[in-house]
């Protein structure tokens, strides 16, 4: 297996911060990086009863948009359609409520205050 670069390895740091501070908050984590034929999912979390679809993005810079900024129309399709396969495949979630939430950290990825935890940042 190829060792990751260094821009996989700050987001594999980003993700994992993003769970921890979603965990922190009292959410807990169903799956990581979901992948399928449709695209992946970085983190699929239960808040309650609440099925949440979470976007991990990360930008050390702002050059050419925010993190946020990065989850465009074509990507938000893409994590629905990989969302509708998770739960074809996990049919005890199916009924479940979802939302599709966004965490965006720019600049230092260690550093928890450099998150942004953008609830319902899209809907289907």
């Amino acid at each position: 297996m190829p060792h990751p670069t260094s821009r996989q390895q700050l987001g594999n740091l980003a993700e994992r911060m993003a769970e921890q501070i979603m965990c922190n908050a009292g959410l807990s984590c169903l799956a990581r990086n979901y992948r399928c034929r449709q695209g992946e999912l970085d983190l699929v979390m239960r808040d309650g009863d609440t099925v949440v679809f979470v976007e991990v993005r990360y930008r050390q810079q702002s050059h050419w948009g925010s993190a946020a900024e990065s989850v465009n129309r074509a990507k938000q399709h893409r994590l629905i359609h990989t969302a509708q396969h998770y739960l074809l495949n996990t049919p005890r979630l199916a009924n479940q409520p979802c939302r599709f939430d966004v965490i965006a950290a720019e600049g230092d990825p260690s550093n928890p205050k450099s998150y942004h935890w953008i609830r319902e940042a899209f809907t289907c």
